[in-house]
């Protein structure tokens, strides 16, 4: 499946914003340059995540259990363009997985391992998942057996469910750990000779959720992967000499474009992590000798605020931190310049492909670097090789007018190669391309103002739409709305969030109560009936006479959260 109109693929091409790179010939250009190298560190936890000892390996090992598991699916039939759903968490497997996957043409659809039945099912429908790939287990989730309860009338395409561990279930495939046979090695090998990868070829497909009921699904390609993951590396400096340490999982833009792929094409050494754990991050930390690292800001600020927890631990190596999923304050930016000599680096990205990133070289001062972004649209040349790339525009909310002067707000509209095509709403249909506007600039839904004195800034204003981020998560309030208005104690509930010093923001629900009154208890109780996942639950409840809402019936969300403050 092609991401974008051959005719936009062939301008990136030619101007030198796509190379003929894809994911699987860096990983070959890797293994060539250094095949005794160290790749890749799993996490000294890994056992107690999918049930396997820990691992290190070499870029000639990473490849051999690539091919190992690339075979296994070839053989049970997955080729290219075929869709294969992933869940797992960070370590050895999943990068094992995801360059399996990619390696024989097919596309990857991450799932974070919070995900279950209810929000797993919808997705493998929509993209037509052929298999499953997995864990037995994560914690005392079961993961493998509900991969095996999405078959049938929940996801009829999906015919097999691959799991990592020691426990598999009856009826899922046990992961494969034996050297590819002679005759295994001749089938992949005639398979490879025949696949003819582009940089247009759709790669994965991630999901978004925004104000709607159900998540978006994100599809892109090696092409806008690459040119996001190449602006990321330049801004925090990598080199092959790195050793990167990745707290966020694998499923979105900050996983695979701000680490995973940059790994691939620095040849640093990648040192995964997630779910997160604060003891066996700081002990990864030191441990590997971590040289970069990304950390949402409700970390930072706790690490600044608990001295403590960062005297015992070595982390003289570290000289960056990535940080962004919410605004940074200058506090934050300074002082851990000031404390440690870390720099940070202010990213703002989503799945869609929106790529602002504000690094010491080209915003030195902390307290700018916290609160701006560089404007690509001014005539301030920035080191970074995104702005040259990327046309971007502020137009007004409500009238649409271009906005071009500082200090009023606008919604940020994006165009560029690290730019999604157009959401999916269902294989081989085309895609929905109603989000972006009629010159072609992706409708981002974030509100900015340009800012400085020769309007070289961009600063964050606000989101125009609903979503609660909860520890960097995407939460759709319509979605939990939705199921909570079947509780027979529901008359009425709207959900926002509330912010919260560690995660960001937690989930609120204010409920218009029915003949009694539902606790927060009984509410989570019925949502998880439902298999809806835990980062979804509120942990909130406030009641009330009537919801806040405007003359065609919407709720007012500003209003009610400000009501809650």
């Amino acid at each position: 499946m092609k991401s974008h109109r051959e005719g936009r693929a062939r301008d990136f091409r030619a101007r030198g914003w796509w190379s003929a790179e894809t994911i699987d010939r860096l990983v070959k250009e890797r293994v060539s340059a250094d095949p005794e190298g160290l790749a890749l560190v799993d996490p000294p936890n890994t056992t107690a995540l999918v049930g396997r000892d820990p691992v290190r390996w070499t870029w000639n090992r990473l490849d051999e259990r690539v091919d190992v598991l690339a075979a296994f699916l070839l053989a049970r039939g997955v080729r290219a363009g075929d869709v294969v759903a992933v869940q797992l968490p960070n370590c050895s497997a999943l990068v094992q997985a995801f360059l399996a996957i990619v390696r024989i043409g097919a596309v990857v659809t991450p799932f974070p391992v919070s995900y279950r039945e209810h929000e797993m099912g919808p997705m493998c429908r929509r993209t037509g998942a052929v298999a499953v790939v997995t864990a037995s287990r994560y914690g005392e989730h079961e993961l493998a057996g509900a991969a095996l309860g999405l078959s049938g009338a929940s996801a009829p395409s999906v015919r097999f469910v691959v799991a990592r561990g020691d426990d598999e279930p009856a009826g899922a495939l046990a992961w494969p750990e034996d050297p590819l046979s002679t005759a295994e090695r001749t089938t992949l090998d005639a398979y490879l000779s025949e696949l003819d990868t582009d940089v247009n070829d759709c790669v994965t497909i991630c999901w978004t959720s925004g104000t709607e009921a159900e998540p978006k699904a994100v599809p892109r390609c090696h092409g806008d992967w690459l040119a996001t993951a190449g602006g990321c590396a330049q801004a925090a400096g990598m080199t092959r000499a790195d050793v990167l340490l990745s707290p966020f999982p694998m499923t979105n833009m900050a996983g695979i474009g701000g680490m995973f792929l940059p790994w691939l094409l620095t040849g640093a050494v990648f040192v995964p992590h997630h779910p997160f754990d604060l003891p066996v991050f700081l002990g990864q930390l030191a441990a590997e000798r971590v040289t970069y690292t990304l950390a949402p800001p409700a970390l930072l600020t706790m690490l600044l605020h608990n001295e403590k927890i960062l005297s015992g631990v070595d982390i003289s190596a570290l000289r960056k931190i990535g940080s962004g999923s919410a605004p940074l304050s200058p506090w934050l930016v300074r002082t851990w310049a000031e404390r440690y000599g870390i720099d940070i680096i202010n990213f703002f990205g989503s799945n869609e492909g929106t790529a602002l990133l504000s690094g010491p070289a080209d915003i030195p001062d902390p307290d700018q670097r916290a609160s701006y972004f560089p404007n690509y649209a001014s005539a301030v040349t920035w080191s970074t090789p995104v702005a040259g790339w990327t046309s971007v525009r502020l137009h007004d909310p409500v009238t649409g007018e271009h906005v071009t002067e500082p200090g009023r707000p606008g919604e940020l509209h994006i165009a560029g190669p690290t730019v999604f095509a157009g959401y999916l709403t269902s294989m081989g249909e085309p895609l929905d391309t109603s989000s972006f506007d009629e010159d072609g600039h992706f409708r981002t839904g974030d509100v900015f103002e340009i800012a400085g004195e020769r309007g070289e800034f961009l600063k964050y204003v606000d989101r125009m739409k609903d979503l609660v981020i909860r520890g960097g998560m995407n939460i759709s309030p319509a979605e939990v709305e939705g199921l909570l208005a079947g509780h027979p104690d529901v008359a009425d509930v709207g959900v926002v969030g509330v912010v919260d010093e560690v995660m960001g923001e937690r989930v609120c629900a204010v409920v218009v109560p029915g003949a009694r009154k539902p606790s927060l208890d009984e509410l989570v109780a019925y949502l998880r009936e439902k298999k809806v996942a835990a980062f979804k639950l509120p942990e909130r409840l406030e009641y009330a006479d009537a919801l806040p809402r405007n003359p065609v019936g919407k709720i007012l969300k500003r209003q009610l959260r400000e009501s809650l403050e």
